[in-house]
């Protein structure tokens, strides 16, 4: 296999990345806040009844909390795509049977496929992980359509892509 294909340079595009790996990273700070929200409404609610007179600062420091820890993974992903807009530059990706190589500007870098631990599927991107944390994201909207097909068995046969 020998997959190739540019990205233009297109301001939109460092800010999808960045917004797409950014909320894999935040995911859990919107479970942790709806927690939060929920715990601390209960307590509210339940010292509202009558059942409990204390705690009640302790019960609205948990919804401000959760409200906040909500909208972290939000505020991120707007400010990462506020800030990547200045980074467009045309790249390219050169995918081979051994490492995904990914040249952007004057840097390149690149990964080998032993390395990747699994690969997540979005409309617009394949997310791949190194062990826990995803690393980087191949695009699908440059490739060919023979070419995704191509990589996308790849990685199925491989064991990397998530159901």
């Amino acid at each position: 296999m020998h997959i190739r294909f540019d990205v233009p340079a297109d301001p939109a595009y460092p800010g999808r990345v960045a917004a797409v790996l950014s909320s894999v990273r935040l995911r859990k700070y919107g479970y942790i806040g709806a927690a939060l929200l929920a715990a601390g409404v209960i307590g509210l609610a339940v010292r509202e009844a009558g059942w409990g007179e204390r705690a009640s600062s302790l019960y609205l420091a948990m919804v401000v909390g959760g409200l906040l820890s909500m909208l972290y993974s939000p505020w991120v992903r707007f400010n990462a795509r506020r800030r990547s807009s200045s980074y467009a530059v045309e790249g390219s990706y050169d995918i081979t049977d051994d490492n995904i190589m990914m040249h952007s500007g004057s840097e390149s870098g690149g990964i080998a496929w032993e390395g990747v631990t699994r690969v997540v599927d979005t409309p617009e991107f394949w997310i791949l992980y190194v062990g826990r944390m995803p690393a980087t994201v191949i695009p699908r909207r440059f490739m060919s359509a023979e070419d995704a097909e191509t990589l996308g068995t790849f990685m199925a046969e491989h064991g990397l892509l998530d159901s």
